[in-house]
């Protein structure tokens, strides 16, 4: 097996430094964690956005580009997908260059609290499993808001822990006991010890639909995926 690279000691659990020491395998991460349904939530998310062909998205936390090829492909807008880890966009740039998607979908590095873009430049905004990331999330709402057009719609798909039911004490034990050995066998330990512990810490749904609401957003919604393991928040820009 391929050594992958560490995580240097000064790098912020969470932020883009992190991400770039787990880009190589990461994709097949999310698939083995989540056990493939992924992409079922990733599908949705982009239903929800309700952009037509012609529309300009924008992709946040965008990773190695998952959400961002579905949005293109699926809306055929033109996607902006901005990370503030190099290392995920080079493995996303990748995979655009592959499909042929290179003049639909552009990556920029950047970050979620202080977007390099003007007022209401886009019809939608989408994030998967980035939010929790974002050290100031009020601030990034008011990024997301400020950034979309009128009526334009917001998505993001976030982790969550179920905590009612056997349900909920499987889901704790598959993200407390085995994401953090498969991350650490394929990855790095320090890392996916990171990911249950980021999730447990995430506002309830409730807590981060007000936060939605105060960042000036109306029609705030949130929709729990799979028995609440992923809940898909949306939202409308007045």
């Amino acid at each position: 097996m391929t050594a992958q690279p560490k995580l240097q000691a000064s790098a912020r659990l969470g932020s883009g430094a992190m991400f770039d020491a787990i880009a190589p395998r990461y994709d097949l991460l999310n698939r083995l964690i989540s056990l493939g349904i992924d992409q079922s939530w990733r599908r949705k998310t982009v239903a929800s956005l309700q952009l037509s062909p012609g529309d300009r998205a924008l992709d946040l936390a965008t990773g190695t580009a998952d959400l961002a090829i579905l949005v293109a492909r699926r809306t055929g807008a033109s996607v902006v997908g901005l990370d503030p880890s190099t290392g995920m966009m080079k493995v996303g740039e990748e995979k655009i260059q592959r499909l042929g998607l290179s003049e639909q979908v552009k990556l920029v590095e950047g970050d979620a609290q202080e977007l390099p873009f003007g007022d209401g430049g886009f019809a939608g905004i989408c994030m998967a499993f980035g939010i929790r990331n974002v050290p100031d999330r009020s601030r990034a709402l008011r990024e997301m808001a400020r950034v979309t057009r009128s009526g334009g719609r917001i998505a993001i798909l976030e982790l969550s822990e179920p905590r009612a039911g056997w349900l909920g004490a499987a889901a704790r034990f598959h993200m407390h006991r085995v994401v953090p050995w498969l991350g650490g066998l394929l990855s790095g330990s320090r890392e996916y010890r990171y990911l249950p512990e980021s999730i447990q810490r995430f506002p309830s749904p409730e807590a981060f639909c007000s936060l939605m609401s105060e960042a000036g957003l109306r029609d705030v919604r949130a929709l729990p995926l799979t028995f609440g393991v992923c809940q898909l928040f949306t939202a409308e820009v007045p």
